[in-house]
């Protein structure tokens, strides 16, 4: 198995539930990569937890210290994961499952060759996706806009990672993915 698993997907099409589930099922072999960001926390999330919540000052001074494995600017917030993540799941003997965009996914790859696996996870369909991204009731519909915008880009760079999981059914999506990791 891999050290340093990548789940990426375009917004809506089911990575987060998917590591999540994932996660749950194999507490001893697994730990999740908590990103940073400099967006507003949203209902629920806890700093630390879903996120760690930085100023953009912050951010940026941790860019300068060299302190983020990779980081992007998505509509007007930074994004990244912090070194400390990968010390902390080696600290603990397991793998790391990162929840991050292409880009860096590829950032991951790039740096960690030998120890990354890249899955892409699908949405059936754009228009799927679309309902999907509706169906949340979060968003106003130049959000939305925005993120089908940037989900048609991030599909067309899922060939540059090593497996492409359709999440027609999420069941057999997450079995899918299991397999991927684990080889079983």
């Amino acid at each position: 198995m891999k050290s340093l698993i990548v789940i990426s997907a375009p917004s809506g099409a089911g990575k987060t539930t998917i590591a999540k589930r994932i996660l749950a099922a194999h507490p001893d072999q697994l730990t999740f990569s908590i990103s940073a960001t400099t967006r507003p926390m949203r209902n629920g999330e806890r700093d630390g937890v879903d996120y760690y919540f930085l100023s953009k000052e912050e951010f940026l001074h941790r860019i300068k210290e060299n302190q983020l494995i990779e980081y992007e600017e998505i509509f007007g917030n930074f994004y990244g994961t912090l070194v400390s993540e990968i010390d902390r799941a080696r600290a603990g003997g397991k793998s790391l499952i990162f929840d991050i965009d292409v880009k860096g996914g590829i950032s991951i790859r790039a740096r960690y060759p030998n120890d990354s696996l890249l899955i892409f996870i699908a949405p059936p369909s754009m228009e799927e996706l679309y309902i999907r991204l509706m169906g949340r009731g979060s968003e106003d519909s130049e959000t939305i806009d925005r993120r089908l915008a940037r989900a048609e880009m991030e599909m067309e760079m899922k060939d540059v990672y090593d497996h492409i999981v359709v999440n027609d059914d999420l069941e057999n999506a997450v079995k899918d993915v299991e397999t991927l990791i684990f080889g079983r």
